[in-house]
């Protein structure tokens, strides 16, 4: 009788003659069939999709239609024009900026095949993992995309693209790709286009640019947002770090010698940022803000939305905008004085309007013009706080009080707790904010937390990036926050603890067809409602100390204010006011959802939580100077280093008409 050794399967599969896990391990060659088999396939898929995929007619850029900004009643605020751009032929074009651009973007262009395999694996990779955008992709690539294509990041048309830049790489010359590639693709301020872009970058045609200044226009390609030079220090570093690289690359290629190279060791800077007329006035800040909302919240960017097409519902209010223009413009008439007061020169204001319900940004000022002065000083953070950084610390340590008061006292915690009638040190910290005085605060910091008082200013609405240093003095309000960041904060206070993050835009449509991404940001509770509404009464009388009784609105709507003081000595003054739901002694009435202290007669609308709360900073920046300049003697003695003119902008927009 024989051994099972010796028999023979019937079925000896997958590997014959092997044993064990070995058998079912495929071999090399079954390996490789299966890659051949694979690959045959693929190619076999490839050539039906290249078949399908036709080279489609030109696009129009969306741009030759306008994007309409809405003010928030929906009437039309602003139109942003068609697409500024002007096509030249490529002997119009400096063979030096040819070879810049080809360095900085696609060095093998006269020798590829028109797509980039890396790049576009790369792409597809990032965009099913949900990672971030990348780059990569050949100059064909991106012709095909500016003339044939949307701007969508998706990965059907990433593959279309591949598809047609293969097509358009065999029936076009290298010189037309060019050609077309330069004439459509984005250089930032508002220019598509080498010869729109040497006129925004440099007032001249394209053909009278140096290699240099192609070099330049060369960076730019890579993203405005980050390499136009005007923008900020960080894209002038970058752009000029970048510039030196292309100059660079360009010897290494073989495209310009090393003694051409030693000709370009200044930089050569870009005319200055401009805005079109349209935007003058209060415009251009508006339009500044909703972008930037724009751009955090759908990934969309600058270039995006210079192709036009658009239409994007602001939450701006007109009336308001224009009523807080009038009221700095009447207050700087009435108190500053540069022509005969020195100290009067270089005064900037900036403002902003957030309502504590929703957290929309319904108004802000800017600064005189945004087509001459083009830093934003709503949204600068670049100005202390000063003792308008106070009222965190207060809500800091009430909120620390509160907490522990919930978890227990331990025996130690009982014999310095303060006796019947006494106040707690957080209450003391109430009284020092009212009187002015900065040594209890700076001992708040110690005893609270330095980074406890910062996390919580965050979580209220100020943004970690423009909180100072912690060091001694941080509760003194030694950080810069902006004025609708600073508005947005003490809403929370106004809001029963709830914070509502800030938003501009309350909706968008491409094509009639709704832009995702920008609904209203979610609310979230970051104070104990007890601990705002205990915040607010100090703040409330502030406001009757800064504005008198009834804040000069009337006695049913007092002011829950911030402000800074004299003793600062800051290089900054600051007044926050929130028209408020009652004032201290209108009786225990509380609203359910916020905590807030509330009148039975009141009516529906005034200071229930729709009125929005209001920011107002002033300081002194002379332009090219990043420090700011001292406040003694602005607005003349009785200003007190300018703190009383902040108050007076705000109590005469509150009361404009």
């Amino acid at each position: 009788m024989k051994g099972t050794k010796g028999r023979r399967r019937f079925l000896d599969y997958p590997r014959q003659g092997r044993e064990g896990p070995r058998r079912w391990l495929p071999s090399w060659r079954q390996w490789l069939g299966a890659l051949s088999l694979g690959m045959l396939g693929l190619a076999g898929l490839l050539a039906v999709v290249y078949a399908k995929i036709d080279v489609p007619d030109e696009n129009e850029l969306a741009g030759k239609q306008a994007t309409v900004y809405h003010w928030s009643d929906g009437s039309e605020m602003v139109s942003v024009g068609a697409v500024n751009r002007q096509n030249v032929s490529l002997d119009k074009v400096p063979d030096s900026v040819e070879n810049a651009v080809i360095a900085a973007e696609n060095e093998t262009f006269y020798s590829d095949s028109g797509v980039s395999l890396k790049g576009i694996g790369r792409a597809v990779v990032s965009m099913v993992s949900g990672g971030e955008t990348q780059g990569g992709s050949t100059i064909t690539q991106q012709y095909v995309k500016n003339t044939y294509l949307s701007q969508d990041q998706t990965v059907t048309r990433k593959v279309r693209e591949f598809i047609i830049s293969l097509k358009v790489s065999n029936q076009k010359s290298k010189h037309d790709i060019l050609r077309g590639y330069l004439n459509t693709s984005w250089f930032g301020r508002d220019s598509y286009g080498i010869e729109a872009a040497a006129h925004a970058y440099y007032g001249i045609d394209a053909s009278e640019l140096n290699p240099s200044q192609g070099a330049v226009l060369a960076a730019a390609l890579k993203g405005s947002e980050q390499y136009d030079p005007g923008l900020s220090k960080a894209n002038h570093a970058r752009a000029v770090a970048r510039w030196e690289w292309i100059l660079d690359r360009q010897v290494t290629t073989g495209k310009m010698s090393k003694e051409e190279r030693a000709k370009y060791r200044t930089f050569p800077e870009p005319r200055k940022l401009s805005k079109p007329t349209s935007q003058a006035g209060q415009t251009g800040y508006l339009i500044d803000v909703a972008n930037k909302f724009i751009r955090a919240r759908t990934g969309l960017t600058d270039k995006d939305l210079a192709r036009g097409g658009y239409h994007i519902h602001t939450t701006f209010d007109k009336e308001r905008t224009r009523r807080l223009e009038k009221a700095v413009n009447d207050v700087r008439r009435k108190e500053i004085d540069p022509k005969h007061r020195e100290a009067d020169e270089f005064v900037q204001f900036g403002a902003a309007s957030v309502r504590p319900d929703d957290g929309a940004i319904v108004a802000l000022y800017g600064g005189p013009d945004a087509t001459k002065h083009f830093s934003n000083n709503a949204d600068t953070s670049a100005v202390p706080a000063g003792s308008a950084f106070k009222p965190f610390v207060l809500a800091a340590a009430l909120q620390e009080e509160a907490e522990d008061g919930e978890d227990g006292e331990d025996d130690e915690d009982r014999k310095t707790a303060p006796a019947d009638g006494e106040q707690t040190p957080a209450e003391k910290l109430g009284g020092a904010l009212l009187m002015g005085q900065s040594p209890p605060f700076v001992q708040a910091g110690k005893r609270v937390g330095l980074e406890r008082i910062r996390d919580l200013a965050v979580q209220a609405g100020l943004r970690k990036e423009s909180m100072a240093q912690l060091e001694q003095t941080f509760p003194l309000g030694t950080s810069a926050p902006s004025a609708i960041r600073m508005a947005s904060a003490y809403t929370t206070f106004a809001n029963g603890g709830l914070h509502q993050e800030p938003y501009a835009v309350s909706g968008m449509t491409y094509d009639s067809k709704k832009v995702p991404g920008l609904g209203r940001p979610k609310a979230e509770q970051v104070l104990d409602a007890k601990v705002a509404e205990q915040v607010s009464n100090s703040l409330r009388i502030m406001g009757w100390l800064t504005l008198g009784r009834d804040g000069g609105l009337g006695p049913e709507q007092p002011v829950a204010a911030g402000r800074t003081e004299p003793g600062d000595r800051m290089k900054s003054a600051w007044f926050i006011g929130s028209p408020s739901a009652a004032e201290p002694g209108f009786g225990p009435g509380t609203g359910a959802k916020t905590g807030k202290a509330v009148r039975p007669d009141r009516a529906p609308g005034a200071g229930d939580g729709n009125e929005p709360t209001t920011a107002v900073t002033m300081f002194r920046n002379k332009a090219g100077t990043p420090a700011l300049l001292p406040m003694q003697g602005v607005g003349g003695a009785k200003s007190k280093l300018g703190t009383t003119l902040p108050p007076k902008v705000w109590q005469a927009y509150q009361q404009g008409s």
